[in-house]
């Protein structure tokens, strides 16, 4: 018999098949620890989802890192406003009307001597409030809602669409002068309420054309083909594929919610006293601004970094989501 070739240990040997090989396991141990290939692919050429590819450019991208700093800030002081800012916003000495800043009071008193500097931090716990509430629910009921039309179409997709047409054409801030106008109540659930009655056509009609485009996919005509329910393609299929322009409308909507509650706060038909708002300071402070500025300026820079902040972690999200940027 011919001796044969003498082939190390690890080596690839030939099968006499024409082709197929076999590895070492040290190699084959090697090629699946490899790290993730080009072209958005990770380990072994599997392609990254869409979620996992927004994730990575935002950890890159400075204006979300930023933006979440200060919203993470504005959260935790809205969650414990207390642990800078000990004492009530709620006490006030005419002694000190208008003073400049002292003592325990870094930003001055306003007009009825209260701490503006106590009053600012704690006036963040109604903003972020009617801010992420409003927002959750326009963008819940706005999403069933045109989701539902965009599915199913027809009679329900046309009624929808001329009910919105009939929302759009109400002004947000007169609709609030004359809604909350009729309100009682202190708390900011009337301006939540008020806020997703208003808010949800937007969102809707950005679910809408999601899920029309949507469901013309192959992958859902294929579900469809092996049977699956009308809920299981909607809540399986469509709505992950469907739900990133609703996330990006929703973030860059959130400061507009806060901006207008400070807003309707100011006008007098928001929030009002005894509650603390940066709309209500900023009020009471307007007609004495020559005499004390600081008692505007601070609840003003409040609400301005924080709607700008909430905007440019929107318009980060939508970058990271939008597939055309890649």
């Amino acid at each position: 018999m011919p001796e044969q070739p003498y082939q190390p240990e690890g080596a690839i040997a030939g099968t006499g098949m024409g082709g197929a090989m076999d590895l070492a396991t040290s190699e084959a141990t090697a090629l699946e620890g490899a790290p993730a290939g080009p072209g958005g692919t990770g380990p072994q050429g599997r392609p990254r989802s869409l979620w996992s590819d927004a994730w990575r450019d935002l950890r890159r991208n400075p204006v979300f890192l930023l933006s979440a700093l200060v919203i993470l800030f504005l959260v935790l002081i809205a969650l414990w406003p207390s642990a800078i800012a000990p004492g009530s916003p709620l006490a006030c000495d005419l002694a000190k009307s208008q003073d400049g800043a002292g003592p325990g009071a870094p930003f001055g008193y306003d007009g009825q001597g209260c701490n503006v500097y106590t009053r600012t931090v704690h006036g963040a716990r109604a903003s972020v409030t009617v801010g992420l509430c409003a927002t959750l629910g326009v963008a819940l009921f706005g999403s069933v809602l045109g989701g539902l039309a965009g599915y199913y179409g027809g009679v329900w997709d046309s009624v929808l669409s001329r009910v919105t047409d009939i929302f759009f054409a109400i002004p947000v801030v007169l609709g609030g002068l004359v809604l909350l106008s009729v309100v009682t109540s202190n708390t900011v659930w009337p301006v939540i309420g008020f806020m997703v009655l208003l808010g949800w056509p937007q969102i809707s009609r950005i679910a809408r054309g999601s899920v029309i485009t949507a469901k013309q996919h192959d992958y859902v005509q294929a579900a469809r083909a092996l049977g699956a329910s009308d809920s299981r393609i909607l809540l399986r299929h469509i709505a992950p594929n469907a739900v990133a322009p609703v996330i990006v409308v929703a973030t860059i909507a959130l400061g507009t919610y806060i901006a207008l509650e400070a807003t309707l706060s100011y006008l007098g038909v928001g929030l009002r006293p005894p509650s603390v708002s940066w709309g209500i300071d900023i009020s009471a402070a307007s007609p004495y601004v020559r005499n004390a500025p600081h008692a505007l300026l601070w609840p003003s820079g409040a609400l301005a970094v924080t709607v700008l902040a909430f905007i440019m972690l929107g318009d980060a999200v939508r970058d990271a989501l939008d597939p055309k940027l890649r």
